[in-house]
């Protein structure tokens, strides 16, 4: 049975709405306060546009917008972290970064079965901290999806 995150159990958290999610700290190069980004004509809503970042073109994506969680509002606690998938750079949107957890194997559950704006390769588990529920993405295989295509699909493996 394939483990509902892998071997690096720290994770960093932020929030969307009312919900706290977390990703591999693995895949973050680094946080960012937000600034608007240059807009790409026809591009989806959820994909707020591009910023230069040291010399590189990145594009940006309001997670907020691509979940279907109400409204972006952006504030003093919006930040931008920005990911390294794939040799990809990537920015995600987020309403705020919580902080670092490092989940033991008895605190990650895997994700129930239901239908979700999640496509369920992108949902690894939940994780418990305390009274704190963390959705546990897989950042790689989200921003790889048909869906986003930001960034060219990884094989699978087997």
């Amino acid at each position: 049975m394939e483990s509902v995150i892998p071997d690096d159990s720290e994770v960093l958290s932020f929030r969307l709405g009312k919900e706290e999610y977390a990703i591999s700290i693995l895949a973050v190069q680094e946080i960012r306060g937000y600034d608007q980004p240059t807009r790409l004509a026809s591009a989806p809503a959820y994909l707020k546009g591009i910023i230069n970042l040291r010399g590189h073109i990145v594009p940006v994506v309001d997670m907020r917008i691509r979940f279907g969680i109400g409204e972006a509002v952006y504030d003093a606690f919006t930040v931008v972290i920005i990911l390294n998938i794939a040799h990809h750079v990537i920015g995600m949107v987020v309403d705020s970064v919580s902080d670092v957890v490092t989940l033991t194997p008895d605190q990650i559950r895997p994700a129930p079965d239901m239908g979700s704006t999640l496509d369920g390769d992108c949902l690894r588990g939940l994780g418990t901290v305390g009274e704190r529920m963390l959705i546990l993405l897989d950042i790689d295989r989200l921003m790889q999806s048909d869906e986003l295509g930001l960034v060219a699909a990884l094989p699978r493996a087997a």
